[in-house]
């Protein structure tokens, strides 16, 4: 009961300092998490490795200059018939140096490996593409979740108030005789359940502002509010038909599963150009420097080589393995088809749902403004027929009830939309810093 009581000062305190607190605006919350999110900074480093990778396959291409050289010092002695002693000894060193230089000359397998290695780099970058676009959703979503939040608990909040003035006005009545204990009843009761909400929605307030300042890296933001004369938007172009066309050419899954079948078939060619011969120039030049001496006598040899050769390598037979690479190959290719065709028909499904999505969300919108009218004249005259003794307190307790649940509800749809139109474009592979700031732009200065 003691943190019962304190529970409204909190919430005081709580909105209080959230007030004095210079509010974060989505664009601002966004850039942070960008330096922050952990998804986001792999996706990043994938790209600079895919570059560097690129770089690899097309240094395959030129020549290749080795250097190879060794020295040799040799010691030695011999006996003759006559002595066992060792009469005779010899010592040399063998210096030797060559240094080859290789150009490929016809090697298929190279060129094609190149060309992968570039649609990869397409690849990641439409991974990189996703990352920020997921980034920019889950962003949105964890933002407008803790402004839903409080703005549950400010209704909850001024639901309490209401009630305790109705719970108020009834011991009131009650003790002057003009209504029953059970008005009294109906409004404590009514009072206490509003409290219990109360603390539920502080904890889901936490809990949401945990979360964002988690995706953001830092502590205790404060989201800026949605300003009190924005409406909502509408998507464009208004055909759904449109939406999904673009979602089957922008899509960034749909894209990297396009370039994956390019690849997939790239790696056909190269397991079949596995099975053709390969042609290399190399040229060579051998240096060797020989000096030592036997009894005394000392030797001194040098000489120089130079070789050049064009080098043919046919792989004739190697049990059938480079075949069922091939093989292997086509499966993985006819793989890559399919699930590029069964991930277009989910994206073009979850294309349309997202469109209805929002344009629902729109209409519920009107919907609720409307409700929220008829609410408020609902209230007022159920306090009229109340003090004029034509309706029950418990009449007037269920309209404050239906009223302030309709404000939440109203609230949350409003962002519901907002966060719609974000996952509407980002399914579309439309998505860009531009929606973000169109976002922003309906955010309170």
């Amino acid at each position: 009961m003691k943190l019962f009581r304190t529970l409204p000062l909190i919430a005081a305190m709580s909105l209080a300092f959230s007030g004095a607190v210079q509010g974060q605006s989505l664009v601002e919350m966004y850039e942070s998490a960008k330096d922050f999110d952990a998804s986001f900074k792999s996706a990043q480093l994938q790209v600079q490795a895919s570059r560097l990778k690129i770089l690899q396959a097309q240094a395959r291409l030129g020549m290749n200059v080795n250097l190879n050289a060794n020295v040799n010092q040799n010691y030695g002695g011999y006996t003759t018939p006559s002595t066992s002693s060792f009469p005779g000894n010899h010592s040399y060193t063998n210096q030797t140096g060559t240094v080859t230089g290789t150009q490929q000359i016809y090697r298929p397998g190279t060129n094609i490996e190149v060309a992968q290695t570039e649609l990869q780099m397409r690849q990641i970058q439409a991974q990189l593409q996703a990352a920020e676009q997921d980034l920019m959703v889950r962003l949105s979503q964890a933002y407008f979740d803790v402004l839903a939040a409080q703005d549950n608990l400010t209704f909850i909040q001024a639901q309490m108030k209401a009630v305790a003035e109705q719970l108020a006005s009834a011991k009131r009545n009650f003790e002057v005789g003009t209504a029953t204990i059970t008005d009294t009843r109906e409004a404590q009761a009514s009072y206490d359940l509003a409290r219990a909400q109360e603390i539920a929605a502080l904890n889901d307030l936490r809990v949401k502002k945990m979360a964002l300042d988690q995706l953001v890296g830092k502590q205790e933001l404060s989201p800026k509010p949605v300003a009190v004369n924005a409406k909502a938007i509408a998507p464009t172009p208004d055909r759904v038909d449109t939406w999904v066309g673009l979602s089957e050419g922008q899509n960034p899954t749909v894209k990297q599963l396009r370039t994956g079948l390019e690849i997939a078939d790239l790696e056909v060619r190269k397991a079949q150009a596995g099975l053709k011969p390969t042609v290399d120039a190399q040229l060579s030049y051998s240096y060797s420097n020989s000096n030592g001496a036997i009894n005394a006598a000392s030797t001194d040899i040098k000489y120089g080589v130079a070789t050049g050769a064009v080098v043919l390598n046919w792989p004739l037979y190697s049990g059938r393995s480079l075949e069922n690479r091939v093989r292997e190959t086509m499966s993985l290719k006819l793989k890559a088809e399919a699930d590029l065709d069964a991930t277009s028909r989910n994206v073009a499904q979850s294309t349309r749902s997202a469109f209805y999505g929002v344009l629902s969300g729109i209409s519920q919108i009107s919907a609720l403004e409307a409700a929220e009218e008829s609410s408020k004249v609902a209230l007022d005259a159920n306090k009229l027929g109340y003090s004029v003794g034509v309706r029950i307190n418990i009449n007037v307790l269920d309209s404050q009830s239906k009223l302030y649940d309709t404000k939440a509800k109203l609230a949350k749809a409003r962002y519901d939309v907002l966060v719609g139109l974000l996952k509407l474009r980002q399914v579309s592979g439309v998505l860009n810093m531009e929606d973000l700031q169109n976002i922003n732009s309906l955010l309170t200065p």
